[in-house]
């Protein structure tokens, strides 16, 4: 089937599943969620030029039926954000035995935190129509409204906090916001994409074999745009600074990622494996996300000193299968 038609035909679907949020039900809250991954799916399974045609047919829709800054959204939150990782994903050099290096996992990973920061920032942006002031007093309302719901509880009740410290907290959540919003649009990305490449393997259409997960290691360059993060982060207000929250966040998650990865590789082969996961997972959600910080730290830490080798993991078995895709 010619690739523009099936690029089309994703991106009037992911378009679909985009309006019917305005249903404003759980269902049509899911289906907007899984608006990106039609076009990952045309962009693994056929060709990057389908999920460029699902990106600007999708958009064009959204613009049509909604409106033009709605069709901007998609672009920019949606169909590029998933082409892009799509195409990243079957990018590979062909070698003399036949053989092929398909890109690596955890380059794939970094830039997973990379785009999520992007398009974060890219949002902040449209959505405020680049006045900064208004994207910041969009965040102090949003805080405030959610502290209204954490902390000041139901009329009548009493304060369990005096005004100036919940005004403090909510300027602070307001500024920190970026940093949250890029976390979860990681973790959301990294779920997308294993989603559509999963889809595209049970088709049979996938060219890459699927890869060994548990052995994702970020480059050490990761850890250069972990600190330049941080450091624009705090040193550069404005959209600058939202940059940098954006991919402090976002790069912090991988991390984690990673360290959870690597906590599946180091558990292979033990007895009892199945039993430390489970308690690892309830752990993770039990703390409210504390455990987060360890699996953070060692995913730092597996990148700067390699633990892989240190620790004597096994390798990962050797990817082979056809060669990429012609463009």
């Amino acid at each position: 089937m010619n690739f523009s038609l099936v690029g089309a035909g994703a991106g009037l679907v992911s378009a679909l599943l985009i309006a019917v949020v305005a249903k404003a039900t759980p269902l049509a809250l899911l289906l907007f969620l899984l608006a990106p991954i039609p076009v990952l799916i045309v962009t693994l399974g056929w060709d990057h030029r389908a999920g460029l045609v699902a990106c600007l047919t999708g958009g064009l829709a959204t613009a049509l039926a909604l409106s033009p800054i709605e069709g901007i959204g998609f672009a920019v939150g949606t169909g590029l954000p998933a082409w892009w990782l799509g195409y990243l994903a079957l990018l590979g050099k062909a070698q003399p035995s036949g053989a092929v290096d398909w890109y690596p996992l955890g380059r794939l990973l970094a830039w997973i935190a990379a785009t999520a920061a992007l398009t974060v920032l890219a949002t902040a942006i449209v959505s405020s129509s680049g006045d900064f002031a208004s994207f910041h007093g969009r965040m102090r309302r949003i805080a405030d409204l959610f502290l209204q719901a954490q902390l000041r509880g139901p009329p009548g009740a009493p304060k369990p906090a005096d005004d100036a410290l919940i005004e403090a907290v909510a300027q602070r959540f307001a500024a920190l916001a970026p940093m949250f919003a890029a976390q979860g649009f990681t973790l959301i990305l990294t779920a997308y994409v294993w989603i559509g490449a999963k889809v595209v393997a049970l088709s049979g259409r996938l060219p890459r074999p699927w890869p060994y997960i548990p052995a994702t290691q970020m480059p050490r360059s990761a850890l250069v745009m972990l600190a330049g993060a941080f450091g624009l982060a705090y040193a550069a207000g404005g959209f600058a600074g939202v940059l940098g929250l954006s991919l402090l966040g976002a790069t912090l998650m991988a991390f984690g990622l990673q360290g959870l990865a690597r906590l599946h590789q180091v558990t292979l082969g033990r007895g009892g494996r199945t039993a430390m996961l489970t308690i690892a997972y309830l752990l993770l959600v039990l703390s409210q996300g504390m455990l987060f910080i360890a699996l953070i730290l060692f995913g730092i830490a597996d990148t700067l000193f390699g633990l892989r080798a240190r620790l004597k993991l096994p390798p990962a078995p050797p990817l082979g299968g056809p060669g990429p895709r012609s463009t």
